[in-house]
């Protein structure tokens, strides 16, 4: 039975802009009077404002976190998504007690290994090898236990050339692959990683996701990893914390908490979009984009084991409107295309006026999710005048199952059915 490692309540940290200090002696020593003898609420925090950096506060005090709560159990493997600000990198450190909470308290049972950003828990000075004992000296571990994994953790950094050379002639990608393999194989219970991958190369990146599959999945070790890699997020974690200026907007399943996150907060995506005057041009008007499924309305959810209908309604104001095509292309709820397709000029060829361009997917084409759609209006066949991109967002949901038949969701996007021969001999 699972347990809780990592329980944080009523979490809270306010960072004061620019200067440090009030201004004044006077109000400094009332804030030291107040803080720590009489162990009250800072009332300079009380006019702290939501760390939001799109508009100018009226306050010094921001709260890069505000009032957080959640529960991790051991053998979680938590990513923790936001934009650029949103206190990801706050949290990991308060967790780290790389930095202290302004209130609320954190309880962590077992050691902590963090990995919080190039070069953490290096002596410039050190050796590789120098620093791996050090970083397992700081974690509570003898000097046996080290030396039990060094040839492990050598192995996996590959950097065994350099190993015995001060790290402060490694590059950024030497130094964190060597603090990776340090956290990573030191015995700790809980592993904190913050968006450091991205200075490996490729083949590292994906060995360091292996590894911390490893690490959750087969040895019941916890791990929270901050990345904006929503891909590496998906594959690697089974629970995902969305943070937004500071608090929690979402705490659930990796996959939601992904799909929340791209969704632009939760917010409903519309099965159809009106334009009115946004895309007129002397050559076009485009005047509406939905989807559907086939006999039901855009109010409906769009379920995958119905036959789906994309229609786009578009006006040509030239007489040789024929000259047009409309090219779509498709991208997933991570931005990665998955194909294009445009009306064929023989089937449906573009008419001078107002036309409703209908294309229809088979049912069980799509797999349940999150899709973007771009539009390219295309001249001649070569020359695109008009591209706009996620002009339409929809959600596509599991459809109706056979009692005993779904065995949850297939991997990938889409799904055709191909046609199958066998041949006896």
């Amino acid at each position: 039975m699972s347990k809780s490692v990592i329980k944080v309540e009523h979490l809270s940290k306010a960072y004061q802009i620019g200067q440090i200090g009030t201004g004044t002696l006077s109000r400094d020593l009332e804030r030291l009077w107040v803080t720590k003898v009489r162990g009250k609420e800072d009332p300079f925090l009380r006019i702290g404002e939501v760390n939001d950096r799109s508009v100018k506060g009226e306050s010094d005090i921001v709260w890069s976190l505000r009032d957080v709560n959640f529960e991790i159990e051991q053998g979680d493997a938590v990513g923790i998504i936001g934009k650029n600000g949103a206190g990801k990198s706050t949290l990991l450190k308060l967790l780290s007690r790389v930095t202290a909470p302004t209130s609320g308290q954190i309880k962590i049972k077992g050691r902590i290994a963090s990995l919080l950003e190039v070069g953490t828990g290096f002596h410039p000075e050190l050796s590789g090898r120098e620093n791996i004992y050090l970083n397992g000296a700081i974690l509570g571990m003898r000097k046996k236990e080290i030396t039990r994994k060094l040839d492990e953790i050598i192995a996996f950094s590959g950097v065994e050339r350099y190993i015995d050379t001060p790290v402060k002639r490694y590059s950024s990608g030497m130094y964190v692959r060597l603090a990776f393999a340090v956290a990573a194989h030191l015995e700790s219970e809980v592993l904190i990683f913050d968006e450091v991958l991205a200075v490996g190369d490729a083949e590292f990146q994906r060995k360091c996701l292996g590894k911390m599959g490893d690490i959750s999945k087969g040895e019941g070790r916890t791990v929270l990893f901050v990345s904006h890699n929503m891909a590496a997020v998906k594959s690697l974690c089974n629970k995902g914390i969305v943070l937004e200026n500071g608090s929690v907007k979402f705490n659930g399943g990796a996959e939601q908490a992904v799909a929340y996150y791209l969704g632009g907060g939760g917010a409903q995506t519309m099965n159809k979009v009106v334009f009115d005057k946004k895309f007129q041009t002397p050559v076009f008007s485009l005047h509406e984009m939905s989807v559907r499924n086939l006999e039901k309305t855009v109010n409906e959810p769009i379920a995958e084991d119905l036959p789906i209908e994309l229609s786009t309604e578009i006006t040509f104001h030239e007489s040789d409107a024929d000259r047009y095509h409309l090219t779509f292309h498709l991208y997933n709820e991570l931005g990665e295309p998955l194909f294009s397709f445009h009306h064929t000029e023989e089937s449906a060829k573009i008419q001078s006026g107002r036309n409703q361009i209908v294309c229809r997917f088979p049912a069980h084409f799509f797999q349940s999710g999150n899709f973007n759609l771009a539009l390219f209006v295309v001249r001649d066949k070569r020359k695109s005048i008009f591209s706009e991109r996620d002009i339409l967002t929809f959600t596509v949901v599991d459809g109706q199952r056979e009692m005993g038949v779904f065995m949850g969701r297939e991997p990938g996007y889409i799904k055709p059915r191909f046609e199958w021969q066998i041949n006896g001999k």
